[in-house]
């Protein structure tokens, strides 16, 4: 689900040239820039993310049932596909032992979801080995499945077989400007159209609980062709804490929907997505991380045809190590862009 790409990419191909960047003022200075990437230590750090306390929080009802009621709706009125995947994570988990973490889920989208009813999980415990614990969740809408999920949880062991793809080199998250602030920027410019000005404070207006500084905006309203790879800081709104794994990895299966699907779009700057929706959701969690620190999100589509694209991404820390890896597939039918009419 695109919210992002609703007004336009805020970020474009995965150059890390620093004359590639947009030019617009420097990033504000806050108290955590100079706190090496942990979470705000002001006000924002006693308020527990809403993620937690909200939009991943889910009501039991039975063994294995359970409820999701708080939706943070798109505009495009539907129900977000990652925090349809975060929740089933969280049903899921919910069901294993404390000594088992995820290590990989696989879901299907099979029907749109609607952000004006509850959704019910339910959980089936498919499979209780030694090593590996298998949960199957359905999403349950108006009495059929909008998302199947399976789960497998992992006791962690020792190997000495370890290695790993190199972080890309980019700038610093307290280098860059985060979307609402390049959104800001974009309305201060005398020349801006007005039915663009009009999209963009309608994404200002729309609040996400997650937060996004793209490394490279040169591309901010995809005028011009790029690579179809991207790259951009993220992470949860608010503070969460160490120490819980299980609830990172939900949090974290919420992000990694947040602007993946649009990366097939950005070689086809002459083409809006009529219509964007995930068709199956893939993710591996390789370490431990917190998602409500900084890491860097790499997002590249190797294919695109037959009005369907297909999208890698890579979660980064910001010490260097792959934290999580993710693909997806979805439908994009897309329609010229059309000029404005000259008076």
């Amino acid at each position: 689900m695109e919210e992002i790409e609703a007004g336009g990419n805020y970020c474009a191909s995965g150059s890390t040239n620093n004359s590639d960047y947009l030019a617009v003022p420097d990033a504000p200075k806050t108290p955590e820039d100079d706190n090496s990437g942990s979470p705000p230590s002001q006000n924002t750090q006693d308020l527990k993310s809403v993620l937690v306390t909200s939009v991943l929080n889910l009501e039991k009802l039975d063994v294995d049932l359970y409820r999701g009621t708080h939706h943070w709706v798109p505009r495009n009125q539907r129900l977000f596909g990652g925090q349809i995947v975060g929740q089933a994570l969280v049903a899921a988990a919910k069901s294993v032992g404390d000594s088992l973490y995820a290590h990989s889920l696989h879901c299907y989208f099979v029907r749109a979801g609607d952000p004006k009813v509850p959704v019910l999980y339910q959980v089936d415990r498919t499979r209780d080995g030694r090593s590996f614990t298998v949960r199957s969740v359905k999403a349950i809408q108006h009495g059929q499945p909008i998302l199947i999920c399976q789960a497998s949880f992992h006791m962690p062991q020792p190997s000495p077989l370890q290695h790993q793809f190199t972080m890309p080199v980019v700038p610093q998250p307290e280098d860059l400007l985060t979307v609402e602030e390049l959104i800001h920027f974009q309305l201060s410019q005398p020349d801006l159209a007005e039915n663009a000005k009009r999209g963009l404070n309608k994404l200002l207006a729309n609040e996400v609980p997650v937060e996004i500084k793209p490394v490279n905006p040169a591309n901010f309203q995809r005028l011009n062709a790029a690579g179809p790879r991207r790259l951009f800081w993220a992470r949860a709104r608010g503070h969460i804490g160490e120490g819980n794994m299980k609830l990172h990895s939900c949090v974290a299966a919420y992000v990694s929907d947040f602007a993946l699907l649009g990366t097939a779009l950005l070689p086809y700057p002459k083409y809006r997505a009529q219509f964007a929706a995930s068709l199956d959701h893939a993710m591996w969690f390789h370490n431990t991380f917190r998602s409500d620190e900084w890491m860097l999100y790499e997002c590249e589509s190797p294919w695109a045809g037959s009005s369907r694209g297909l999208i890698q991404g890579r979660v980064w820390r910001r010490d260097g190590v792959l934290a999580a890896s993710c693909s997806q597939e979805g439908v994009l039918r897309v329609k010229p862009v059309t000029e404005p009419s000259k008076l």
